[in-house]
Formats: structure tokens, C-alpha cells, sequence
């Protein structure tokens, strides 16, 4: 086998290591939110379509598949944020950051709460990146703003209270996708500045930082094993 063709072989190994990779991590998105985060490694492999072996040299741990099914819902979030801030529209931008946040709630039924419960190391990290996003989302409401696509009177805490009635909608209504884009719909033509019609209640204190992972205002918990 000549040089060029053993590069092209080892990358072709590695594109399809990457590939079995997000397979493996996204199937156990959807396995964990739907059995929770001590669901067999097995049943993961199954909703991925490869073998437990190949899980296992992905992932030696139940908790390193955990951790980086977690960090793969960061990164989406944080993928999310930065193409709304350098959408050219910023309405658009913003629009498009609260669909995705409110798809990942519908996606997740309780996943985040759970795995800060479970791995209580991770907190501060997670408070950290919770901080950087009300940075980066108070520009993108600035911009907003400026353009006077967004309501002036629009405080960031109507972010977090919005999502917190999104998440108790998806709780009780896990199945009815109809009725969570509906609900966003309306948020959003809410939040536009030509609603803006007489003054609103005091905003709330809720931040991204304190908003409840669980529509029941708790952290979540990790379940027993059986």
C-alpha cells in the first residue's frame, strides 16, 4: 500500500470512529431522557446500531457516556447562541435560538436535571456556562432591540420564565409537539416590539442562571438502580 493510500485508510478510519461516535451519543440522548441515566449501556448500543463492544471503546464507563451525551447538549446550546449572534438579522438570530433551546426541552424530559444531580462536580462548570450564556444572550437582545424588532421593555428574565412554562408544557405534554410550537409561537409574536401595547408587571428575579432544571422547580435526581 502506497503513503497516499494508508492517509486515506486512516482517515477513513477516524471519519467513521467520529461518525460512531455522534451515533452512540445520540442515540443515548434519546435513551436517557426516555429511561433515565442508569438505562442499560445495551439499550443504548441498540438505539445506535452498533455493538456493545464498540460502546464500551467509545465509552469505558456508563459515566464517561453520561458526561459526554451532557456535553454534547452544552455544546448544541452554545452552538446555538453563536449563530444567533452573527445572524446579520438579529430578530432572526433570536428567533431561532429560542426554537432550538425550546426543541432541546422537548428532546430532554428531564436529562439535565438529572445528570447535575448525579454529578454534583459538575455544577460550578455548569454555572459558569450559564453565566457566559446571559452574556452573550443580553447582546443578542441588545441588538434586537436595536434594530426595534424586539420589545424595549423585554427583560432577560422573561427568557428564563418562558422556558420554564415551556418545560412544564412538555412535562405534562411530552407527546404533543403541536401544542410546544404553538406555545413558542405565541411567546415569540409576544416578545416583537409592535406587541409592546402599555406597560408590564415588574420583571421576575429568575435568571438562566437559577432557572429549575426540572419543570417541579427541583434539580432533578438521579433514579435507583434496580
Amino acid at each position: 500500500m502506497g503513503e497516499s493510500s494508508r492517509i486515506a485508510g486512516q482517515d477513513s478510519l477516524r471519519a467513521d470512529a467520529r461518525r460512531n461516535r455522534l451515533r452512540i451519543l445520540s442515540a443515548a440522548r434519546v435513551v436517557f431522557a426516555e429511561h433515565g441515566i442508569d438505562a442499560p449501556m445495551a439499550t443504548v448500543a441498540r438505539r445506535a446500531g452498533v455493538g456493545v463492544a464498540t460502546l464500551y471503546r467509545r465509552f469505558p464507563t456508563r459515566d464517561a457516556l453520561v458526561r459526554a451525551t451532557f456535553a454534547l447538549q452544552t455544546d448544541t446550546c452554545a452552538q446555538a447562541l453563536t449563530e444567533a449572534l452573527a445572524d446579520p438579522d438579529p430578530w432572526q438570530g433570536f428567533q431561532r435560538l429560542v426554537e432550538t433551546v425550546c426543541e432541546l426541552q422537548r428532546e430532554e424530559r428531564g436529562f439535565p436535571a438529572a445528570f447535575v444531580s448525579a454529578f454534583p462536580d459538575t455544577t460550578r462548570e455548569h454555572t459558569r456556562v450559564c453565566e457566559q450564556a446571559e452574556r452573550d444572550f443580553m447582546a443578542l437582545v441588545r441588538s434586537a432591540q436595536a434594530a426595534g424588532a424586539l420589545r424595549a421593555d423585554f427583560h432577560p428574565s422573561d427568557l428564563a420564565v418562558a422556558l420554564l412554562s415551556h418545560c412544564g408544557l412538555v412535562t405534562a405534554l411530552p407527546g404533543d409537539h403541536a401544542a410546544s410550537r404553538r406555545l413558542v409561537a405565541y411567546l415569540l409574536q409576544s416578545f416583537r416590539a409592535e406587541a409592546a401595547h402599555g406597560a408590564l408587571p415588574t420583571p421576575s428575579a429568575l435568571s438562566l442562571r437559577s432557572l429549575p432544571l426540572a419543570a417541579d422547580g427541583s434539580q432533578g435526581h438521579r433514579p435507583s438502580r434496580a
